[in-house]
């Protein structure tokens, strides 16, 4: 199933699911189901429930009728961890580092702005006298169920499902603050972009591989021009891995949390340092895609 936050015609935000070229309004087809992504993450196993109970339900809207908003849009928390290595190795070059030791004995991640939502066709304005603005192909995990000190193999029992990811970086803000050894800064403070949808974890099976890791293309266009082709494959960690690394020692993992993957190889411009595309500027339109989930687009002001 693949879940949407809208606004309606009406100009309210509601919840629903994607249907072909439509979408069904979740409360319209029961009072019992809610308005909003994060109730419905909570409860979602008796919603489910209800929404098998109902059999087949006819779209509530077209989709040119309705504006799709970030699918969560007041998640609990947002850890973001740097999961593949080739991403790690190429922005390390661009940056003139090395990668330590550490890096390959655990998953690290930091906690970005778990306010600073948008969703599809949202407007990212660039941060004031940034020269160097970048974007960060990712797949996001949302989580489903409670729990603390989850081993890696019990983490799909607490997965709820995925969404595109684009990590909005500033760069040049970002090269300034990491020199102090405290992790990122107002350079990844400014826009998280979420979307389409969020797909259901049983929908996403069909991907995964015999390495525990799903074969997903993920790809990345700006003004229409490709500019990334990976496969989430090449992921050195998993989301199992890096919800046993953000559970451990009694921290307790909430529904509605959400993990990115960290950016696949060559997802960022900072990898080329640059030399693929220029920094973003205004009137730039961005375009993440990852199969099975959908296109995720922003523009730049």
């Amino acid at each position: 199933m693949k879940l949407v936050t809208f606004k309606n015609t009406n100009g309210e935000s509601r919840t629903g699911w994607l249907q072909g070229d439509g979408v069904v309004d979740m409360n319209l087809a029961s009072t019992k189901l809610p308005t909003d992504m994060l109730t419905f993450i909570d409860h979602h196993e008796e919603y489910f429930d209800v929404i098998k109970s109902l059999g087949e339900v006819q779209p509530h809207y077209q989709l040119s009728e309705v504006q799709l908003l970030a699918p969560l849009p007041n998640p609990r928390s947002f850890r973001d961890y740097i999961g593949f290595e080739m991403h790690m190795l190429n922005a390390s070059k661009s940056f003139g580092h090395t990668i330590g030791q550490e890096w390959y004995e655990m998953p690290i991640f930091y906690f970005t702005n778990h306010h600073g939502i948008y969703g599809p066709d949202d407007e990212i304005k660039r941060p004031a006298g940034e020269t160097k603005l970048d974007i960060e192909l990712e797949i996001a995990c949302i989580i489903g169920k409670k729990g603390k000190d989850i081993k890696a193999e019990d983490a799909q029992d607490h997965i709820f499902g995925y969404t595109v990811f684009n990590d909005w970086t500033a760069r040049a803000i970002q090269r300034r603050e990491m020199m102090i050894p405290l992790g990122p800064h107002k350079g990844k403070d400014f826009a998280n972009a979420i979307g389409p949808c969020i797909v259901t974890k049983d929908e996403m099976d069909q991907y995964m591989g015999e390495n525990g890791r799903f074969n997903l293309r993920m790809t990345s266009k700006i003004n229409g021009v490709q500019i990334c082709d990976g496969n989430y494959n090449t992921v050195y960690y998993t989301f199992g891995q890096m919800i046993e690394r953000a559970s451990e020692n009694n921290v307790t993992m909430m529904p509605g949390d959400i993990l990115g993957s960290g950016t696949v190889g060559w997802g960022s411009l900072i990898e080329n340092n640059f030399t693929v595309h220029r920094p973003l500027e205004p009137g730039d339109v961005v375009e993440l895609e990852i199969e099975g989930i959908g296109v995720l687009r922003n523009k730049v002001i």
